[in-house]
């Protein structure tokens, strides 16, 4: 089991330079994105051969093969919707075959595809980054690709994103969590944001930060809303701070602890209502120290139960009983 990372630590710092982060997905869903790129692929690959020379069809699957990463691994991710795979795969097709015959004896011709197919792909709002090795393998892909002329576009290229779409819509529908595309896996939320924020306001941060996300806007306002609910049942009382159970602050940054209760009086009691704690992840690692039961209550947000290598919400009572980790065999994130 992979030991949690104390924030500011070296390694802390390595791991986010990587781009390292918590996976929540269950195995059901990491097996069912393996699936559905099994029958994308499958389909694909029967279809191009049948059609097209074995050369042309490597170059195809070779591009296809990335779009079905998205497509079953990522199917509510942005780039993931069907206008970003028809757009992004005939647009940066188009590109390609375009600079292949314009220029197809010069060195930048390839790099020029790409560049083109990703400056078309922004402002035609069809990110895909599988578009680009679209593009490329119309410069590079030899021969029997050249000869295709701007029929590549249309036949192995669009065809085999009609293909992919309709397995991904099929093969997703069966489970309710991941219809595709995104608008049909769920029903959505009011408009409205709780804590005094309102959609207006994450439209607002998302131009101050002015980089291409990955996730539908509509998904982010549910996923603040379900957080936010989920928070409102989860504050915490003074009788919720129970013996051996650990609670979070749920700060950013290096502001963020859990801290453990390691003694406590009986609730009720006036002034020996404290509790003993230890502060067990995040600032302060290590340190103990005594408040009353009430404070407590105020500083922390929820009850966490140690999961794999990270903290998740749970009862007070889930986390006293635990001792603070997650019973051996379980939750293994």
């Amino acid at each position: 089991m992979a030991q949690q990372q104390t924030p500011g630590s070296p390694m802390h710092y390595l791991l986010r330079l990587l781009g390292w982060g918590n996976d929540a997905t269950s195995h059901l869903e990491k097996l069912l994105a393996g699936l559905g790129a099994f029958a994308g692929i499958g389909l694909i690959y029967a279809v191009t051969h049948w059609l097209l020379p074995s050369e042309a069809a490597f170059w195809v699957i070779a591009s296809m093969g990335a779009s079905a990463v998205l497509l079953f691994a990522v199917p509510h991710g942005a780039l993931s919707q069907p206008w970003a795979v028809i757009g992004g795969h005939g647009l940066s097709a188009l590109i390609g075959v375009a600079c292949q015959q314009l220029w197809p004896q010069a060195a930048f011709t390839p790099a020029l595809a790409v560049a083109l197919a990703i400056l078309v792909m922004q402002y035609a709002r069809c990110i895909h980054p599988p578009g680009g090795a679209t593009a490329l393998s119309a410069v590079i892909g030899g021969g029997a690709i050249h000869d295709l002329g701007f029929a590549f576009v249309i036949s192995p290229v669009l065809l085999n994103v009609a293909v992919i779409l309709l397995v991904a819509v099929l093969f997703n529908c069966l489970f309710p969590w991941r219809r595709y595309p995104a608008v049909l896996a769920r029903q959505p939320l009011p408009p409205s944001v709780p804590g005094g924020l309102s959609a207006e306001d994450f439209y607002h941060a998302l131009r101050q930060v002015d980089s291409y996300l990955d996730i539908r806007f509509d998904d982010l306002l549910e996923i603040v809303q379900l957080a936010q609910q989920h928070a409102q049942a989860q504050l915490l009382q003074g009788g919720d701070i129970l013996l051996g159970a650990c609670y979070s602050n749920t700060r950013p940054g290096n502001a963020w602890a859990v801290r453990q209760v390691i003694d406590a009086g009986k609730p009720g009691r006036g002034l020996r209502d404290q509790v003993i704690y230890k502060v067990v992840a995040g600032a302060g690692m290590g340190n103990t120290g005594v408040c009353r039961r009430q404070d407590m209550a105020a500083w922390a947000t929820c009850a966490v139960l140690r999961v794999g290598d990270g903290w998740v919400r749970v009862s007070p009572a889930e986390s006293a009983s635990a001792g603070g980790n997650a019973p051996p065999g379980k939750g293994q994130a």
